[in-house]
């Protein structure tokens, strides 16, 4: 049995990532920022008698982030597995955005793991094991799209500190792992904020935020990235970067093959860009 601590657990990957942890018999700790929000996951758990507790952890606060790991580490003496998947999105230009909502993103999907990550790696150090596992997107590995720049940045940032954590906790036992999957059917559509209709960019924003939401209701069930995440820490031939999802495998390939002119045109071409 691990002890494993996954964040963001209210719907989505996180649900389904803590209910495959939880299915395998390990002990799962199915963190969110308000517990309150975990009902379903828990009835889940109990109709299935699964060993999963849920907590509050909210990882924009080191505070949180802290007491959330101290809890585990009292109760169970250590944690074998991190899955850091709580992350936001807010779309919008880098001219319409306010810095506030541009920094709450950085502060959510990349400073976030990094509190846990440094929280969590002494303890994995010294018992010689343990695996870290950021999900992140298939973003982190295209050019940055219109409107994404917040969240496609921080992918970047997070995919770019898996490749050098990988160097760094090598030969120490700890495996790091970074799941880049494409569209899946999550809440993250929530999060397309309204649009000021006297912005210059407003008829761009209404092709983009229409695309992404058409993207996300077409996705594929989140628990094949939960399956994905599972295997990840099973095999320890696991490369550092793994990507899920047919789309994510189609865009990546063909952006390897065409380059970065090719990429271009079809954005150009798809949002009538020049």
């Amino acid at each position: 049995m691990s002890v494993v601590l996954v964040t963001g657990c209210r719907s989505g990957i996180g649900y389904e990532t803590a209910l495959a942890f939880g299915r395998l018999g390990n002990r799962v700790y199915a963190t969110m920022r308000d517990p309150s929000a975990g009902t379903r996951l828990a009835e889940t758990a109990d109709r299935e008698s699964l060993s999963i507790v849920i907590d509050q952890l909210d990882v924009t606060d080191a505070a949180s982030a802290k007491g959330a790991v101290d809890r585990v580490l009292a109760k169970e003496g250590r944690i074998d597995i991190l899955v850091n998947n709580a992350g936001v999105l807010f779309s919008g230009t880098v001219e319409d955005m306010a810095e506030e909502q541009a920094r709450a993103v950085y502060e959510t999907n990349f400073w976030g793991p990094f509190r846990l990550i440094k929280l969590v790696l002494p303890r994995m150090r010294q018992a010689g094991s343990g695996v870290i596992v950021n999900i992140s997107s298939y973003a982190a590995r295209q050019p940055v799209a219109p409107s994404l720049t917040m969240y496609s940045t921080t992918k970047h940032a997070l995919s770019g500190m898996s490749d050098a954590l990988r160097w760094e906790l090598a030969g120490t036992g700890v495996r790091v792992v970074a799941v880049e999957p494409g569209f899946f059917a999550t809440e993250a559509d929530r999060t397309v904020q309204e649009r000021n209709p006297t912005s210059p960019y407003a008829p761009l924003m209404e092709k983009l935020d229409a695309a992404f939401k058409a993207a996300i209701s077409g996705g594929a069930d989140p628990a094949i990235v939960a399956n994905a995440v599972v295997a990840a820490v099973e095999d320890p031939r696991t490369p550092t970067r793994v990507l899920v999802g047919d789309d994510a495998q189609a865009a990546c390939e063909a952006f390897r093959q065409q380059g970065y002119e090719a990429w271009e045109l079809v954005m150009g071409q798809r949002f009538g860009l020049a």
